[in-house]
């Protein structure tokens, strides 16, 4: 799910609301800001409260303070609960402790991504589709829980579809809000290992029943389904148990995190982060791929 603290700022204090997916933010040459600089959580929390608290469908929890990736900033990560459910979000403070920025930090400069296509190039290690050496390689964040992960399947389905000399790649990345989706994330790595082929069964028929699977289910549910998806479901669960798998999940988690990665699902293409996917019209992430394959030769 995306980030909504940009649109609940707007919204809330405009009488609207809309959603939005924040885009990762940049590595910087200069240091960060100390952790000197760092608001209280209890500072955080009071101005939540300032902020929200006349809304009593409205409730948060804080996920992190800590230095941002660029220098005179702070980043505050909360989770923010409304009525459409529970989202990431994160805004920054200015290290003189009066000012919240609310926006996306994007990478600037003669080439942009690079940084970051970079860094997924040497770090992806998921289940793949399309040529090893393709001029443009496709990376999706995704989680087995998330709605708005389901409902980006046909837009992505279609683009691989479109661009068969382009890779593409799932890392996984549970959110925390979500109760089975770390459980989802584990079966998902052991599926992929055992076959690359049958993850992509796996993963479709996970979204398909989505729905029906709870945090009590879930085993069931997802044995039953690596079953159906022509492996040996026990064996994948025996998996998806051990210490080895949770290390691959949290090692995609964080591969995630470097690249500035909040929410689900974002997608990259050579670096360049895509947001909102199932409203991205089909003909624009074609374009963007296109743009790609011929900005790499």
């Amino acid at each position: 799910m995306r980030s909504l603290f940009n649109a609940i700022f707007v919204v809330l204090l405009t009488c609207g609301l809309s959603v939005a997916q924040s885009s990762p933010a940049p590595k910087a040459a200069d240091k960060p800001s100390s952790a000197e600089n760092l608001p209280s959580e209890a500072t955080v929390d009071s101005f939540m409260q300032q902020t929200f608290g006349y809304e009593p469908q409205v409730s948060w929890k804080i996920s992190a303070i800590k230095p941002a990736p660029v220098p005179d900033l702070a980043q505050v990560d909360v989770i923010l609960a409304t009525p459409q459910g529970q989202q990431l979000s994160r805004f920054y403070v200015t290290t003189d402790g009066k000012h919240a920025v609310v926006g996306e930090i994007i990478p600037f400069g003669a080439r942009p991504f690079d940084a970051v296509k970079n860094t997924l190039d040497k770090g992806i290690t998921g289940p793949s589709r399309g040529p090893k050496n393709a001029p443009v390689t496709v990376v999706e964040f995704g989680d087995l829980q998330c709605p708005v992960c389901k409902a980006a399947q046909p837009a992505i389905e279609g683009l691989i579809a479109a661009e068969p000399n382009a890779r593409f790649v799932f890392q996984n990345f549970p959110l925390e809000m979500h109760n089975w989706a770390a459980k989802g994330a584990a079966y998902a790595d052991c599926v992929a290992r055992a076959s690359n082929d049958d993850f992509w069964k796996f993963l479709a028929k996970v979204y398909e029943s989505q729905s029906d699977i709870t945090a009590e289910t879930a085993d069931e549910k997802l044995t039953a389904i690596a079953d159906a998806s022509g492996l040996k479901g026990a064996e994948i669960a025996a998996c998806a148990s051990t210490p080895v798998t949770k290390a691959h999940v949290d090692a995609s988690i964080a591969l995630g995190k470097s690249v500035g990665v909040t929410g689900t699902p974002t997608l990259f293409i050579n670096g360049r982060a895509i947001g909102n996917v199932p409203q991205v019209p089909a003909a624009t992430l074609k374009a963007l791929v296109d743009f790609a394959a011929k900005d790499s030769k």
